[in-house]
């Protein structure tokens, strides 16, 4: 696929970056970039989540996306490529910013997946030539492109050293909002999470809370929360927006036998609504 090449002034949608610092000369793209700003938050984080990371990476990526916020992330292992996966199952947009040039897809085990994010109308970046080789400062250099394109940047798990936080240090010195989900005091890979909200980044529980801040102006009709098809999925639905995970509670709690409740868990996957995260754990999509 053909590789283009802009100034960042040359569009609406990168014209934010000119006002970083160390802005880049020339961006090369493949796919499609917004023709016009629109809203848009960088996902990013350890490139080896728990089941709790992956979790909350997904959730939060598919719901913003599905409600028409743009996703960036660096297309590397782990958080950044469950954030441009759930984007693009939740039919949304999705930009990947490489550290290195396009001619290589890096990471190598990404190439399907950079594949998709162009065929379903998003784009990979670079700011190298094509044939530029990805290396380590590379990556610390192309996180300022991540946090530069966005409006915010979300932090979903990340340990103390991690080098997601070098990311942070480029939103902050850039303007941009800092966003943080919470994590276990106890897990390592929560760490860099928990410190940076002690350090006053902002800490987040839904979607609802980065919407607020970066896109207010959305349609009430956009960020209502989902309703199911009769009174018993409304309130699986509520649960488990109060995060709610265990399918014996949900059950007890919705007072159903086992026998309708788990009808109605089946027709709801089947929907789309909610997903299972094994072991009778149930989140939504």
């Amino acid at each position: 696929m053909k590789i283009n090449n802009i100034l960042p002034d040359d569009n609406s949608y990168t014209q934010i970056l000119s006002n970083i610092a160390q802005k880049p000369k020339r961006l090369y793209y493949r796919g499609d970039l917004p023709v016009e700003r629109t809203p848009t938050i960088a996902i990013v984080g350890t490139r080896k989540p728990s089941r709790y990371g992956s979790e909350v990476t997904h959730s939060f990526a598919y719901e913003l996306a599905r409600r028409g916020i743009l996703i960036v992330s660096g297309l590397a292992l782990g958080v950044d490529g469950l954030a441009h996966r759930a984007a693009l199952e939740a039919g949304g947009k999705t930009i990947a910013v490489l550290a290195n040039g396009l001619a290589t897809i890096y990471p190598r085990p990404h190439e399907q997946l950079a594949q998709s994010i162009i065929e379903k109308g998003g784009a990979i970046i670079s700011e190298y030539e094509p044939n530029t080789p990805p290396m380590q400062f590379r990556f610390l250099e192309r996180n300022r492109l991540v946090s530069g394109l966005a409006d915010g940047i979300l932090i979903t798990e990340a340990a103390a050293r991690s080098g997601t936080l070098s990311t942070a240090t480029h939103a902050l010195e850039q303007g941009r909002e800092v966003f943080v989900i919470p994590g276990n005091i106890t897990s390592p890979l929560s760490a860099g999470c928990n410190r940076l909200i002690r350090q006053g980044a902002t800490p987040v529980l839904t979607p609802d809370d980065i919407i607020e801040i970066i896109a207010p102006k959305l349609e009430q009709s956009q960020i209502k929360l989902a309703l199911g098809e009769n009174p018993l999925q409304t309130l699986i639905i509520e649960l488990l927006q109060q995060g709610l995970r265990d399918g014996d509670e949900l059950q007890h709690l919705a007072k159903v036998s086992q026998g309708e409740f788990a009808t109605e868990l089946t027709l709801m996957e089947i929907a789309g609504t909610i997903r299972s995260l094994g072991g009778n754990q149930w989140t939504l999509r």
